[in-house]
């Protein structure tokens, strides 16, 4: 799948919920350490989401603080590599739609 049409859903809900694209922006950086410009290559260059992670510039040590449960599934339980990342990142998603503040989604 690419990377743009999750990207574009994770907009859409952030915005649904009065939050803005740069914080999904933010929390993506923060996750993958891709910054405003390697982000928007990402997306209009048309890449899978497996090739999204694997080029991730930096990825978050942090991220394995990120529990809970996202479509019926214990994020920190999920076993294959790829999808764990995914569900990282539509957990970070989740929080923000549902008014977290920044400096607790970021696990600061």
């Amino acid at each position: 799948m690419p990377f743009a049409k999750v990207y574009g859903c994770y907009i859409d809900k952030a915005q649904r919920k009065g939050r803005s694209a740069e914080e999904v922006d933010t929390i993506i950086g923060w996750l993958t350490g891709y910054d405003a410009s390697g982000l928007q290559q990402q997306v209009e260059g048309g890449c899978d989401i497996k090739t999204f992670f694997a080029d991730a510039p930096a990825m978050q040590p942090k991220r394995e603080l990120i529990k809970g449960v996202v479509c019926g599934v214990r994020v920190e339980t999920v076993e294959d590599p790829l999808m764990r990342e995914i569900r990282y990142l539509d957990k970070l998603v989740d929080e923000l739609a549902k008014g977290k503040a920044m400096a607790k989604i970021l696990r600061q």
